[in-house]
């Protein structure tokens, strides 16, 4: 009997590629081996994301794809999860006659049950949520899966939250992925601890507000700080902390304990008051830089990433170049800007969206340059600097190459090396090429 293959295409952010890997183990255990080729699979599933358009209208055209497939051989299966389902549901299903199984992000440890009514000639629609405690507190990874995540060469993803209750008005992640839960303490120290036997140096903790975690007596502070403290652990990180929940005493704890990663990714979305309350933000613009000095007062190496939006609904030339400063202030290493698009369900699709196209687009642009400008110099000061970096990959293009980053995040290849994945380096970096840095060793792995 030849071993069933699958296929799992994943858009969207880590938290998505997140429930990737935990489908990987659940078909695992159904004896499926995965596959990067569509043609091999007898399923094939696609993790979607509805944060912005261009994601969704990638799934829908992959879709019309599929139909091809399906006609070749009708016993293929094809399932759409994650955010795009949630907020579509039946209609994927009406749609899409090719689609067997809609489920959202709740339901992906139950595939192998739809995947069974899928074969007994059933449509499959899974959309419902998992219960939500009055205290917030719900252990959603199944307590025999908790030690069954997934490694992927010396990096975990962990979920320690789910879903969102801030509501920001242009989001539709309170939709998509519901209200906010957090798993216990002991719960998510368990598969931390279970990852890093498995070969796990680095863990990244998830969270669509990674830091308003609360279980018990446990906020992120105490969970961060027991983490960090794991043998056998090398770098933590964590996506994505919300401007609201940050304090300086986080920022101490980052700047105490090495294996905090020396990278923080701070959303600010807008250079304008008044747009951060047209977002539903609930902080400033001067409360969010505050914060930002503070860190760089007592770490100044820390490197920063950001998202932000052009051309939310009645957003002025003035207002835009308020984020054209925060950029030139804070100077971030990395940032993630879009144009606003309209979501679903969300109370700012009723809001006019009265900035033109080319507006948004212009304004897009010289985002983007600015912070080019910003980035090469800051990967210039990087040239002859020692850092350490732990080598998560082979480099593709070069032999005896390897690829790693540094804490700040940074990637990094080094040639003429022999470490192996997961081993930790000391190098020097010699240049740069764009966003990429190169290094020689001057130090021996120390695993």
């Amino acid at each position: 009997m030849n071993t069933p293959k699958a296929y799992i295409q994943t858009f969207g952010c880590q938290m998505n590629e997140h429930d990737s890997y935990r489908m990987v183990e659940v078909l695992a255990r159904q004896g499926y081996t995965m596959t990067e080729e569509v043609d091999e699979a007898s399923l094939v599933i696609l993790n979607t994301c509805s944060v912005r358009q261009n994601p969704e209208n990638k799934v829908y055209s992959l879709l019309g794809r599929l139909r091809r497939l399906k006609r070749r051989d009708a016993e293929v299966i094809i399932g759409v999860g994650g955010c795009v389902a949630q907020q579509e549901g039946e209609k994927i299903l009406e749609r899409e006659r090719c689609v067997d199984m809609v489920f959202g992000p709740d339901n992906y440890f139950r595939l192998p049950e739809m995947i069974a009514q899928v074969r007994q000639g059933e449509r499959v629609l899974a959309t419902k949520w998992l219960p939500r405690a009055a205290d917030r507190v719900q252990n959603f990874v199944p307590e025999e899966w908790v030690e069954r995540g997934h490694v992927e060469g010396c990096k975990a993803f962990v979920s320690i939250t789910k879903g969102c209750d801030n509501f920001c008005t242009f989001c539709v992640v309170p939709y998509t992925r519901g209200r906010e839960v957090s798993r216990e303490a002991a719960n998510i120290l368990r598969e931390v601890r279970d990852l890093v036997s498995r070969g796990a140096k680095e863990i990244w903790l998830l969270g669509q507000n990674v830091n308003s975690y609360r279980a018990h007596d446990a906020g992120f502070y105490e969970l961060l700080d027991m983490v960090s403290q794991v043998d056998g652990l090398k770098r933590v990180r964590f996506t994505s902390p919300h401007p609201n929940d940050w304090n300086n005493r986080l920022s101490d704890l980052m700047a105490e304990r090495p294996a905090i990663c020396n990278h923080l990714h701070l959303p600010f979305q807008a250079g304008s008051d008044r747009v951060l309350e047209a977002m539903n933000r609930n902080h400033t613009i001067a409360q969010y830089l505050d914060k930002i000095r503070y860190m760089r007062s007592i770490n100044p190496t820390l490197e920063l990433t950001t998202d932000l939006i052009v051309g939310f609904p009645s957003e002025s030339d003035a207002e835009f170049e308020e984020t054209l400063r925060v950029l030139e202030e804070v100077q971030f290493s990395q940032i993630f800007p879009f144009k606003y698009s309209p979501r679903p369900g969300t109370k700012a699709e009723k809001f006019e969206d009265d900035v033109p196209r080319e507006v948004k687009e212009d304004r897009l642009a010289r985002a983007i340059a600015l912070q080019e400008q910003i980035t090469n110099a800051r990967m210039a000061a990087y040239v002859g600097t020692g850092q350490e970096i732990l080598i998560d990959a082979a480099n593709p293009r070069f032999r005896h190459a390897m690829n790693g980053r540094t804490d700040g995040f940074r990637p990094v290849t080094v040639r003429d090396c022999d470490a192996e994945i997961g081993d930790t380096l000391n190098v020097r970096i010699t240049d740069y090429k764009q966003h990429w840095l190169d290094a020689e060793v001057i130090a021996e792995a120390m695993v």
